[in-house]
């Protein structure tokens, strides 16, 4: 069991190192709240038809798969510490 401890570890340090330079990597949105009131981003033009195929859609979607990874891999380490 320790080696199973050990690797799972050593991923999941890895993951979070990954997960804040993914994080670090991506744009700042500058709409704000007032956006959000207006409705700055509902225009339906080509861009936002496209925004997964963008370095920044890309990113938003290893952003998220990969927090969810973590969280998992957090609930795993858990149970697995618990053993």
């Amino acid at each position: 069991m320790n080696i199973v401890e050990n690797v799972l570890i050593i991923v999941y340090a890895i993951l979070s190192i990954v997960l804040i330079a993914i994080c670090l990597m991506q744009s700042k949105d500058d709409e704000g709240a007032s956006a959000t009131v207006v409705g700055g981003s509902s225009s339906g033009s080509f861009y936002e038809k496209n925004k997964g195929r963008t370095k920044e859609g890309k990113l938003k979607k290893w952003t998220i798969i990969l927090g969810i990874v973590y969280i998992i891999l957090t609930i795993v380490l858990g149970i697995v510490y618990m053993l």
